[in-house]
């Protein structure tokens, strides 16, 4: 039996609102599409929907009750409050208020999820846990998900995202983060920011929701210092992860193992090896990370190292497959959800990481969005990286990615299309025995049309 999360009478002083009949709830949810039995469903409106009109909807399949903004009929189940939005926050804040739970706020320019789902893992070795789901880490996203947590949880993990400069801030002062973890800082939505200290001073928002807390920052990124000083204005602690000497937790080395990677790391003065499932050096830069949460939370984080260690991508996000391939079969790697030049990198890593010594890699990429002014360079930068690596055949689409296309070698270009609906047409036939095949572009380029294509080919 599901806990219940808040009754009417809870949910009321939460929000100031007013509730129309008794009711309790095991759930909230923003979507009537995936709304289950026992949940709150929160009516927010937006640019082109308003919730109130799939309330009916939602309390038929099941939900407990619904807040809305006004009332949609006397004999509903309802929590009336002003604003959804602001009542949805609220609620959220009471959530924050109420735990004991300690609260880990997760934010980077690149494997913030991946790190999140990492630390949910780690943790449960020491009590329950909650995560955030999927990448809920907006002004929807982290209320909805302090307001999902339940009341016995001992550790709660939020991801905190943004795209302008001031959204962490507001995050943060919501979540409160008792440890913030900065996974690193790259050339990420530079289309809304000057330059990389621009960014690296918008994800140091984090801190400001803390007191008295610890910062886990890598020691190897360039912006380390300017993060360093931010967080020391905040009086905070700080624990460090990376390749430098100077590490707390240090990768020694790493090497490919089937399905993932053996690392060797030194902390607190000795050795340790353990495997990740997941492949690439950013994967265990994220894992030492992770260790660096649990030492910063008073535990043993030798302790975590076997959930650790089961840890493997999710969706879209290094998955990866066998498909058909004329006559024979390849790999299908899975990074389609989202891209930027570092994630970019760390992917061709584990492309080649994957690659047969007899076959070819071959790399399918859609555009990086947000990139702003020097959105066609980074594109065409990409090309360095290919050669380096030696990656065998390059496929691309879209408007950006053909900056890439036009200075790759000849013998790596493979083709260019309009799209990923036109890539994933005529894709699959290009693909031999053995191949490796790697997917990636950002999240607005639909890549993921491409790998459903590949995958049903089987």
């Amino acid at each position: 039996m599901k806990e219940i999360l808040w009754n009417s009478s809870e949910a009321e002083v939460a929000t100031r609102g007013k509730s129309q009949g008794n009711w309790v709830v095991t759930g909230v949810s923003i979507d009537s599409r995936t709304v289950e039995k026992g949940d709150l469903f929160i009516a927010l409106k937006g640019e082109n929907f308003d919730g109130h009109d799939f309330v009916k909807l939602a309390l038929e399949k099941g939900a407990s009750a619904a807040m809305v903004s006004r009332n949609i009929g006397k004999d509903f189940p309802l929590l009336i409050v002003p604003e959804v939005s602001e009542g949805l926050w609220s609620l959220g804040a009471a959530s924050r208020k109420r735990t004991g739970a300690k609260i880990i706020g997760v934010t980077g320019s690149v494997g913030k999820t991946g790190t999140k789902e990492m630390l949910k893992l780690a943790l449960s070795t020491f009590g329950e846990t909650y995560a955030t789901v999927g990448n809920l880490n907006n002004h929807f996203g982290a209320p909805l998900s302090l307001a999902r947590m339940s009341k016995s949880a001992e550790y709660g993990v939020f991801e905190l995202g943004m795209n302008h400069a001031g959204e962490i801030a507001r995050l943060t002062n919501l979540i409160k983060p008792d440890v913030a973890i900065i996974t690193t800082v790259e050339a990420v939505h530079l289309e809304f920011f000057t330059d990389i200290s621009a960014i690296a001073d918008a994800k140091s928002e984090i801190f400001l929701g803390m007191e008295n807390g610890i910062a886990v920052l890598n020691v190897d990124n360039t912006s380390f210092s300017r993060l360093k000083r931010h967080a020391e204005k905040r009086g905070l602690k700080i624990k460090t992860f990376g390749m430098a000497q100077e590490a707390d937790f240090r990768l020694a080395s790493y090497k490919n193992i089937p399905d993932g990677i053996r690392i060797e790391a030194t902390a607190k003065g000795k050795k340790f090896t353990y495997d990740l499932q997941a492949p690439g050096k950013h994967s265990a830069m994220n894992s030492l990370g992770i260790l660096a949460v649990a030492d910063a939370l008073a535990k043993d984080f030798h302790a975590c190292l076997k959930n650790l260690s089961s840890y493997s991508p999710a969706k879209g996000r290094g998955q990866v497959f066998t498909i058909a391939a004329k006559g024979g079969k390849g790999l299908l790697i899975d990074d389609s959800y989202n891209a930027s030049p570092a994630s970019m990198r760390a992917a061709f890593e584990v492309l080649m990481a994957r690659k047969h010594p007899k076959a070819r890699a071959i790399a399918l990429l859609g555009d990086m969005r947000e990139l702003g002014k020097s959105s066609a360079e980074l594109h065409g930068a990409l090309a360095e990286d290919i050669v380096a690596r030696g990656i065998d055949l390059v496929f691309t689409c879209g408007e950006l990615m053909a900056n890439l296309h036009e200075v790759l070698p000849k013998q790596k270009r493979g083709g260019h299309y309009a799209d990923s609906a036109e890539m994933a047409e005529k894709i699959a036939s290009e693909i031999k025995p053995k191949d490796v095949v790697l997917v990636k572009g950002s999240n607005g380029m639909k890549m993921i049309k491409v790998v459903e294509k590949l995958k049903n080919a089987l």
